[in-house]
């Protein structure tokens, strides 16, 4: 656990929808989308290259669990599911926290290529081979 780290201190907020021994899943602060949801590590670390076995079967069993509330709070047609690992990635707070997001029909007029988008360059690769 961190002081400084915003995550480390959600125990006991309300956005909180699902909990384990090793993670905790809550709606996200600023959502990209209705549903925007996050799993995090209970445990302070940066990326997901650093977490134990342990955390990575809860972590996936959460991102499952979470997808079933989404499911039903939501309805959404379908999901992108990402992790910013350091800064250059795009990682704002350094504690290991996965995006859950769920997508809707019409959101983006044409979200083919999903998350290749990031690097808008190099996203529209079927167009120029």
């Amino acid at each position: 656990m961190s002081n400084d780290c915003i995550f480390c201190q959600l125990r006991n907020d309300e956005r909180i929808i699902g909990e384990c021994e090793h993670t905790i899943t809550f709606i996200d602060n600023y959502p990209a989308s209705p549903g925007h949801t996050l799993v995090i590590p209970k445990r302070h670390f940066a990326t997901y290259f650093e977490a134990t076995e342990d955390e990575l079967l809860a972590i996936g069993k959460a991102v499952q669990v979470a997808k079933k509330v989404l499911d039903k709070e939501f309805a959404p047609d379908a999901y992108n599911i990402g992790i910013n690992n350091g800064l250059m990635a795009g990682q704002s707070v350094m504690h290991l926290h996965v995006h859950i997001i769920p997508r809707y029909k019409g959101d983006v007029e044409d979200p083919k290529g999903g998350v290749r988008w990031i690097l808008r360059d190099k996203a529209n690769y079927w167009d120029n081979k």
